[in-house]
């Protein structure tokens, strides 16, 4: 059943309104319950607080200004896509992905029968959606492959920064989607990632997507119209076809459904369950949707009917020897503490939006203050999307399965966080301007210098943006030796820029005087370095004969080979990387060998 409500209240024109208590002009509160006798001064601050919310939506110019800013942030975003694509390295996974979707078109390809893909590493335990896109559009367009991915991977980062904005829009309105994009936009993992994180930013874009989708569903059970059925079985069907975490969606519209639930005291246990059927029953054209487009990107997952909750599994039991660091401790990835994934997210989000995230739950958790600022209407679709950010986190922690390189897999539980830190602002920037315009004002300026903050820090990492960290662990400087950094090797590209300004500037080499290539060891993936080099310089996995060293600091592996460190990759005062000349030593260690070893 649509809900209707009276045109004044704060939502925006073109969403579906829950229902209001309307309060004449001359009740000074809300009416009396039996037995409840407001306090003074409360039933009048709830009143102003109303009065306020009245006026501010009478402004529709008010409206289009923060639209505005959103649309313009949207586009300066993307302008910085274009701009800086190409200052970010090759991740250490983006060649292996990029061949898993040229494998997958060979299975269609083939006929089904060529079948490599399924042995190809465990890369068959996720789905190729954005890979095989990549694979198509580098056929296509005459530009470098990784240029390609880098510039879709952006572009869906800022698809993922619009969806958030047009869910908090629909949760409370345009202030609130202005200050969801800005939340979004300025934490670094995000923006930073948006460009070469190929699985994390379009999973986790994905899923904010279809999160919006299910709140303006939601809104209408037991009978949400057809588009919006169709729209979640779309964003379901691409979130599963980037990773079997998608499988999540069908437990985020349980809980809808359970949250819209007609009240306890009203109809009778038949009439809810049935209510429950119904609304299930409707959703069931979405879960075929998204199958169908699950299976066509992984063809894994059509094999048996339950591969992707086997590939779930397969996740919780990953023991690689990968290593990751945490609190100053090296763990593998099987072992690390129960509550990693919860400590990185709380270090590394922007403190304006765990701010406003706190607010948000003090004023939710509390029904007379739900009541005085005029949000009760709305505490159910701030629990659907608490529990989109609570339940992934709590399975971790309960589960304590493995995890590495940092918050990079739960990236996207952000995006509904920034809803939620957007709405405590907003709900206490209207509670301000309800008592003292003053204190209201200067609220907003302390928000906006917040973002600014946060933003010119992003600007003083670029393009590693993503090693950004908060004041809970003292920021970068904080971070550095104790958490993970680098663990993409995105200082590669300024490291190869650094060794031929070193190149350049000397007049005569003492060591090698012939003219034959360099030779360069890299602690990191060769395609990255390979991208990058310059005439004179080769690769080499013998980190023992090479020239010179390309190393990030992160896990120390700057310290792997003695040598002279002839150029230094640093942000914010903290060495992230560096370039190492380490002919010296080499020609040291073969000189101390003893001389039969020497002779051919």
């Amino acid at each position: 059943m649509r809900l209707h409500c009276n045109q004044s209240s704060r939502f925006p024109d073109d969403i579906a309104r829950p229902p209001r208590q309307i309060v004449h002009r001359g009740n000074r509160g809300p009416s009396k319950v039996a037995g409840e006798q407001p306090r003074p001064g409360v039933a009048a601050l709830a009143a102003r607080l109303r009065d306020m919310a009245r006026r501010l939506d009478a402004r529709p110019s008010g409206r289009n200004l923060y639209d505005a800013a959103t649309t313009a942030l949207i586009g300066a975003l993307i302008i910085l896509v274009f701009a800086t694509f190409d200052d970010y390295a090759i991740s250490n996974d983006e060649e292996v992905q990029h061949r898993y979707g040229e494998l997958i078109i060979r299975y269609y390809r083939s006929g089904f029968t060529d079948e490599s893909l399924f042995g190809f590493d465990n890369l068959y335990l996720y789905g190729g959606l954005f890979d095989v896109v990549a694979v198509l559009a580098s056929s296509i367009l005459p530009f470098e492959v990784y240029h390609i991915r880098h510039v879709m991977c952006g572009l869906i980062g800022v698809g993922g920064i619009a969806a958030t904005a047009m869910t908090a829009r629909l949760v409370a309105g345009p202030r609130t989607g202005a200050l969801a994009a800005a939340l979004l936009a300025v934490f670094g993992l995000w923006y930073g990632g948006m460009f070469n994180h190929t699985k994390d930013i379009p999973f986790a874009t994905g899923m904010m997507a279809a999160s919006y989708v299910l709140l303006r569903a939601m809104r209408d059970l037991p009978r949400p119209p057809c588009r919006h059925v169709v729209l979640f079985g779309l964003f379901l069907g691409m979130t599963l076809a980037q990773r079997a975490t998608g499988l999540l969606l069908l437990g985020y519209v349980v809980i809808a459904i359970l949250l819209q639930m007609p009240s306890a005291g009203g109809p009778t246990l038949r009439q809810r369950l049935r209510h429950a059927c119904e609304s299930l029953i409707a959703f069931a054209p979405a879960v075929l949707i998204g199958y169908l487009i699950m299976i066509a990107f992984w063809p894994w997952a059509s094999l048996q009917l339950l591969n992707p909750i086997h590939a779930i599994f397969a996740f919780a039991h990953f023991h690689y020897k990968i290593r990751t660091i945490f609190a100053g401790q090296v763990y593998f990835m099987d072992a690390v503490p129960r509550w990693y994934i919860p400590t990185y997210v709380l270090i590394k989000l922007p403190p304006i939006m765990l701010i406003g995230a706190a607010l948000t739950f003090l004023f939710a958790s509390v029904p007379q203050v739900t009541r005085w600022f005029g949000i009760e209407v709305r505490r159910r679709e701030i629990a659907l999307l608490a529990c989109t950010v609570l339940l992934p986190l709590c399975l971790q922690v309960i589960a304590h399965g493995p995890a590495f390189t940092g918050m990079r897999h739960f990236i996207f539980v952000v995006p509904p966080l920034a809803v939620i830190g957007a709405f405590g602002l907003d709900t206490a920037l209207s509670a301000l301007a309800s008592w003292r315009r003053v204190a209201a004002a200067s609220a907003g300026a302390l928000t906006v210098a917040f973002l600014a903050w946060d933003a010119a820090t992003l600007v003083r990492l670029h393009p590693h943006q993503y090693l950004v960290y908060n004041a809970l662990v003292g920021g970068m400087q904080g971070a550095a030796g104790r958490y993970d950094t680098d663990y993409w090797g995105n200082i590669i590209p300024e490291a190869v820029d650094s060794l031929q300004a070193h190149l350049d500037g000397a007049e005569d080499d003492p060591y090698w005087p012939s003219k034959h290539p360099y030779t360069i060891a890299v602690c990191g993936e060769r395609m990255a370095f390979e991208k990058e080099k310059r005439p004179g310089m080769q690769w080499t996995r013998d980190w023992e004969r090479a020239d010179f060293f390309i190393a990030p600091t992160h896990m120390k592996c700057d310290l792997a080979i003695p040598g002279t460190v002839i150029a230094r990759i640093v942000r914010l005062g903290v060495p992230i990387g560096v370039v190492k000349d380490i002919r010296a030593h080499r020609l040291e260690t073969i000189a101390r060998r003893p001389s039969s070893r020497r002779t051919p």
